[in-house]
Order: C-alpha cells, then structure tokens, then sequence
C-alpha cells in the first residue's frame, strides 16, 4: 500500500484537533525545509473518552489520508492515539511512525520532592503503554494522576482564556498542590496552549514537561537513517486540513493555509 519514499516526500502528522499545532510547531522550527501535511480530526474530538478499538480505527482513517499524499513519516501528535494505537499502526504500515507520550522519565528522575503531576486524557492514563512506563520509572515517586476532563473541549472551542476555562484549570491542580509537587507533565499535545495560565496558577518553582521538542528531535533522526531528510532550499509546502471549523484551526496557525476537508 506503500510505495518507496524520497526526501521531497512530505512529513504526516495528525490529531484529534488543534493540540497537534503544538509538535506541528517544535518541528517546523526544526526542520523548515519539510513539507508537511496536518490533519486536524477535530470532529471526533477528544479521543480520550473512546474505547481502544474506536481510537485505532480513527488512527487507521487518519493514516490512509496520509498515505496516499505519499507521506515519508508519519507523526501521531496525540497521547491518546499513542498510547492506544501507535503498536498496531507499526505492525500494519510501511512507513516510519514517531509517537507522543508523557514525559514521566525526566520529571520523575529530577524531581527532589519525590511528586510529581500529571495532566493527561482518561485515554491516555487507562492505556497499557502509559501503564508500563510510569511503573519503569516511578517506583519512589508520588504520581498524582488527573484527568483534563473538559480541557480539550475548551481548547478546541477557542476558549483558552475564558474565565471557566481556568476555573476548571484551578479545580484540577489542587490535588497536585496538595501535594507539593514539582513537576508537572503536560500528557496531551493540546495541553501546551495552557502553559501561560498555568504558570500563573502553580508555584514558580514548579516545572511544567511537554513532549513537543522531544517529538521534533525524534523525527529528525529517524528521517536521517534511511537519509530521508530534505534538504532542498525551496519554501516548504505546508498543508492544514480539518473536518470541523476552519476558523479556530486558522487561528492557531494563521501563517499557514487551511483547508475543510471531509474525513
């Protein structure tokens, strides 16, 4: 289904909506001369309340479209799809998947006050795959897990600074100031867009984790193995497409052309 990929090919990414904007960003900045084609599945937003199957199916939909743009790489920018899928898309598809999950590793090994927050979907803090890597590295760590029960709904109605919006924002770090913790892992690509009024909200010392620049980094060397990197000095070709309201995508990536698109 597959066919053999060049360095001009361009890099895949999608999401379930705007979250994915985030790594979409970590990455162009890294590698400004790739094509990229963004597809915002804002319509079955959030993936984090759908069963395992549902998820993967979505993921199998999206990575299709990818494929018969002739994607070289393919970039899940969700946690939820992550974590619940990415292991089947690998076995199915011949073509490099790069995946996004928590950051535990690196809170968990620096935080002196042995407690750390996580802020994640109820997708991603179910699945197996978030399971086995807190146990690999929490063993000492008090691990306060919450679940962003309506923050991607804010998120993707274009509601970050509404005054609800951080209300339930303060409901939701009180467990974790309860607990003084340090560290504060962002588990889901749309959570990035909170980052301003959650330091506003949780003590300075506290250090706020997402996995964006990570992503980019790991693209990066995998699309340099089998030399798949463009180093062409054209302007890259960069493609948004949602099956919702283009109006609050544009507004997330007002530099770049977006296009509905029914999928």
């Amino acid at each position: 289904m597959y066919m053999n990929s060049t360095s001009s090919n361009p890099i895949g990414i999608f999401d379930s909506g705007i979250g994915g904007t985030s790594i979409f960003r970590e990455i162009h900045q890294l590698l400004p001369n790739e094509d990229v084609i963004y597809l915002a599945d804002s319509k079955n937003a959030p993936y984090g309340y759908k069963t395992k199957q549902q998820i993967t199916d979505l993921c199998i939909k999206n990575t299709e479209l990818l494929l018969k743009e002739n994607c070289k790489i393919i970039v899940v920018a969700c946690n939820t799809a992550t974590t619940n899928a990415i292991d089947y898309l690998r076995k199915t598809y011949d073509v490099p998947f790069i995946g996004i999950e928590p950051a535990i590793k690196p809170a968990a090994l620096n935080s002196k006050n042995k407690a750390v927050g996580i802020l994640a979907t109820k997708g991603t803090l179910s699945s197996e795959l978030f399971a086995k890597t807190s146990e690999l590295f929490t063993k000492d760590i008090d691990v306060i897990e919450v679940i962003g029960a309506g923050l991607v709904e804010a998120i993707e109605s274009g509601n970050i600074h509404h005054p609800s919006t951080i209300q339930l924002l303060e409901e939701l770090l009180q467990p974790m100031l309860a607990k003084n913790i340090d560290y504060l892992v962002l588990g889901c690509s749309h959570y990035p867009y909170l980052i301003s009024i959650l330091q506003k909200l949780l003590p300075k010392e506290v250090v706020i984790i997402d996995s964006g620049e990570a992503v980019a980094r790991q693209t990066k060397n995998v699309l340099k193995n089998p030399n798949l990197l463009n180093s062409g000095q054209k302007k890259a070709s960069i493609r948004f497409y949602t099956n919702r309201s283009e109006n609050i995508l544009k507004s997330f990536v007002p530099e770049f052309p977006v296009k509905y698109l029914d999928f």
